[in-house]
């Protein structure tokens, strides 16, 4: 069914449409015009003109101040200039010859119209064009919509996400309900006095389905949703992004019930006086302060809900957090296993997927990923199964988009020499070997010397089997000594060491000083914690933290301490190895025949590799 606010747009983009065209017909004409006037005027020199007067060639002659223009009644079209030149007789010799005449005086704006008119033309267009942009981004068309809010609104009939839409969120969707039933009956919860908070903030990663949410709070509630970027308010000019929050407020109230979703709020809500070289008058700080008193001043329950979203809660200003303003906070974190078999369920329909397909075993394969990650690996799953021309998604497809999104894209292409693909093949089983040997390790999903992304010549993929919480001092020494397994097998069958572990020394680097500075797990080090951890979510306490003052004996202890357990996971990693040399050798071996070898080849080659290595260094 066609709506008036739709006739009326079409009418309007016909009107444009015939807008345009007579402006492209107004410029042919301004560009083929000198071409005609150059047919119609001729300019002759003055001795010419004299002759052709002469000659009794002219009818008229009019006399200017500075040239004579001549004409003809047989020819009207065709006109004769010549400049003047100081002639008394001039008047003598033009009524010898019977030429009626006249003098004319220019007048001092005659070049007026042409000079202004390239102007007017220009003004023109750029008002059009500012219409045009102002339209598209569903402000009010007219010079000044650059103070209007930038929102785009959606309808309550153009909002078509739901709650069902939506997986993995579980807490969080039950946190928005309460807005849901407050929008669509405010007296269930203004009948004993209270009101829902003013703002809703929710907080996650990036990729966690924050603005999906919103907009199903949106399509369940069925109002308008006025959705805005947070760098949307500021610009060049002082003061556009105060009236723009003034402006959005305005619409809002005008609209209610409906939502009003800032995402990116850290773009807007930067805590102030983090630069004292601005002297508190930044654009942004004064953007802030208005969307503070902007929310001082609506009253809740009038309809309107202020949502946003941001993944760095811990740089907001604190007077955004107090109670009054965004006073509830919803956190959208990493989905559990149970929240990705949910959101690949959801990311299945409308696919060909292969009924064989177990959403569990990706789910179990993904720890860590978001719904935006979960997405991609089912598309990715999707263009490799149509690449081989499938009928359907298998899971061999899943398996290798994980393996694309985790470790990179292979590199077939990149010809590593012998003596290099050997290297890497008991490099990569030397990591396998001691995975497979240490209690309590990620089990190894696959193997391969085939050289993914940037500059990995080969993987070992181990990928939990649970969602882990907690990490203890036992399973970190053992993961430090599994990134040190490669090195170690390199040190065993080479006798010298290559730059292929570079990227594990780093990660084991990174996860011993976290031992020793954040975790206290150094007992002549003492529970004191020597390095402040990253600020986390709302805690404002963290955010101008600065490392502890430590002396130069205490460094120098906690670089001893690194140091040591970096050494004792190399050692242990090396006596693995050196119980399971013959392993070691004759996996390398099968490794560059097969270039990959799965969890099930390397249980079948190595049944007996379960004893735990504490015994083999004791």
């Amino acid at each position: 069914m066609t709506t008036s606010k739709d006739k009326s747009e079409e009418k309007a983009g016909r009107v444009e449409i015939f807008a345009w065209l007579f402006i492209a017909a107004f410029w042919l004409a301004l560009l083929f015009l000198p071409l005609i006037n150059a047919t119609r005027i001729e300019v002759v020199p003055y001795s010419t003109f004299l002759r052709y007067a002469a000659d009794g060639r002219f009818d008229e002659v009019t006399v200017y101040d500075t040239y004579l223009d001549a004409r003809n009644q047989k020819d009207k079209f065709k006109i004769f200039k010549a400049y003047r030149i100081e002639d008394p007789d001039l008047v003598m010799r033009l009524s010898r010859a019977n030429i009626k005449f006249s003098g004319a005086k220019r007048e001092g704006f005659g070049d007026l119209p042409s000079l202004l008119l390239p102007a007017i033309i220009f003004f023109v267009l750029w008002m059009m064009l500012v219409n045009r942009a102002a339209g598209q981004g569903g402000m009010q068309p007219g010079l000044m919509s650059i103070e209007k809010s930038k929102a785009k609104v959606y309808m309550e009939d153009k909002v078509k996400v739901t709650f069902q839409d939506v997986a993995g969120v579980d807490e969080a969707k039950e946190e928005l309900k309460e807005v849901v039933g407050f929008l669509k009956k405010p007296e269930s919860f203004t009948r004993l006095g209270g009101h829902l908070p003013k703002g809703i903030l929710l907080v996650g990663p990036p990729g966690t389905g924050k603005t999906l949410l919103a907009r199903a709070v949106a399509g369940e509630a069925c109002v308008p949703f006025f959705s805005i970027s947070g760098s949307e308010f500021v610009e060049m000019f002082v003061g556009v992004g105060a009236a723009r929050v003034r402006d959005l407020f305005a619409e809002a109230q005008r609209n209610a019930p409906c939502i009003v979703f800032i995402d990116e709020l850290d773009a807007l809500g930067r805590a102030r006086g983090l630069n004292p070289m601005m002297g508190g008058h930044d654009e942004k700080e004064q953007t802030l302060n208005q969307l503070l008193v902007e929310m001082d001043g609506f009253d809740p329950r009038q309809g309107v809900v202020l949502l946003a979203a941001t993944n760095r809660p811990e740089i907001l200003d604190q007077a955004l957090l107090r109670a009054g303003r965004f006073d509830r906070h919803v956190l959208v974190d990493r989905p559990d296993k149970i929240g990705r078999i949910q959101i690949l369920t959801v990311h299945f329909k409308g696919k060909k997927i292969d009924p064989s397909v177990n959403p569990e075993h990706i789910a179990s394969m993904t720890p860590g990923f978001t719904g935006a990650d979960l997405a991609n690996l089912v598309n990715e799953a999707v263009i490799l199964a149509t690449r081989r021309s499938a009928e359907a998604v298998n899971e061999e497809d899943f398996i290798q988009a994980v393996e694309r999104i985790v470790a990179g894209l292979e590199k077939k292409s990149r010809i590593l020499s012998v003596k290099e693909r050997n290297i890497v093949a008991h490099h990569e089983m030397g990591h396998a070997l001691v995975a497979m040997a240490l209690p309590g390790t990620d089990p190894v999903q696959k193997i391969s010397i085939i050289p993914r992304g940037i500059g990995a010549l080969g993987y070992t993929m181990q990928r939990p089997t649970e969602d882990r919480y907690l990490v203890s001092k036992e399973d970190l020494e053992n993961k430090l000594a599994v990134l040190l397994g490669g090195r170690a097998a390199e040190m065993l069958m080479f006798h010298e060491l290559s730059t292929g572990a570079a990227d594990d020394l780093s990660k084991a680097t990174d996860i011993a000083r976290s031992m020793v500075t954040r975790y206290g797990m150094i007992q002549s080090l003492g529970p004191v914690l020597y390095e402040a951890d990253a600020p986390t979510f709302l805690d404002a306490s963290q955010q101008f933290r600065s490392r502890p003052n430590l002396s130069e004996e205490t460094l120098k202890e906690i670089d001893h301490a690194i140091k040591e357990l970096i050494e004792t996971a190399e050692k242990k990693a090396s006596a693995i190895l050196e119980r399971y040399k013959t392993n070691l050798v004759t996996g390398a071996e099968l490794l560059l025949i097969a270039e990959t070898l799965t969890r099930e080849d390397l249980d079948e080659i190595f049944p007996k590799v379960k004893e735990s290595p504490l015994k083999l260094i004791s």
